[in-house]
């Protein structure tokens, strides 16, 4: 099973003129990587998640999936956990499973397995309002996992938790990745966060965006989140921000 982009470009229109968010863009990933995107803000990180779900069509190069005996179920995670306000969240996990017209009594069930295997099973009958932001965001990706997906795209999933319900939610992203290894394609701007969920990081250039190094952690798994076990940690962190830096600081002063 396998992702193959090749040479992918997409632009958009603005009142200037074209935009080029992805320029000849190429990588490939395997069924069951654990793959982080990191890059400065405009490389094309959520257009090329787009792309890859098959929400945008690129305008030049392809987007391959081979391998799967079916065509691979893919979901898409964003920043936003996207719950339905009127739905409880016992509902609003069994929603893909409606859309893949799971039976009532089934989906019910399987949600409400899912969330007591996340520790929620008590707020099943609450509504999203009655919840904190990291509890939102936990059913957003208990909604994900539940319908068993091929392919999980995830937009900066965990960008507006806090630094210690970041740490509990990534562990308990891990614990569900790998008792069923999707193939994840992971965008963030935390360039720790990447090299300590990834199997594989790969660093994009400014926009237009396309793939600078494609850089594998050289840690094993199950894995440490705090990163006190991973020596090469910080090493590996000025690597990329070093490649990074120049842009990001040009985005900050265009005129310097």
């Amino acid at each position: 099973m396998e992702l193959q982009v090749r040479q992918v470009a997409k632009s958009y229109p603005s009142p200037r003129g074209a935009v080029t968010a992805l320029a000849d863009t190429s990588f490939t990933v395997s069924g069951g990587e654990f793959v982080c995107l990191v890059g400065p803000s405009g490389c094309g990180k959520s257009t090329l998640l787009r792309l890859v779900a098959g929400l945008l069509t690129a305008d030049k190069g392809a987007i391959a999936l081979s391998g799967w005996p079916n065509p691979p179920r893919r979901r898409l995670i964003f920043q936003d956990h996207s719950l339905f306000p009127w739905m409880t969240v016992l509902d609003n996990v069994a929603f893909g499973l409606e859309m893949e017209g799971v039976g009532l009594g089934i989906r019910r069930e399987r949600a409400a397995a899912q969330l007591a295997t996340m520790g929620m099973a008590d707020f099943a009958g609450h509504y999203p309002h009655e919840l904190s932001g990291g509890m939102r965001q936990r059913a957003a990706i208990a909604r994900a996992f539940v319908t068993k997906p091929d392919i999980l795209l995830m937009d900066e999933p965990l960008r507006a938790l806090d630094a210690q319900m970041r740490l509990v939610v990534q562990e308990e992203l891990l614990t569900l990745w790998q008792a069923s290894r999707p193939m994840v394609l992971y965008v963030t701007h935390d360039i720790e966060e990447a090299l300590l969920l990834g199997d594989r990081v790969l660093v994009m250039s400014g926009q237009p965006g396309h793939i600078r190094e494609d850089l594998r952690p050289p840690f094993g798994r199950p894995r440490d989140l705090s990163g006190r076990s991973h020596l090469e940690l910080e090493e590996l962190k000025w690597h990329i921000w070093s490649m990074l830096e120049q842009e990001v600081r040009q985005r900050l002063n265009p005129m310097h």
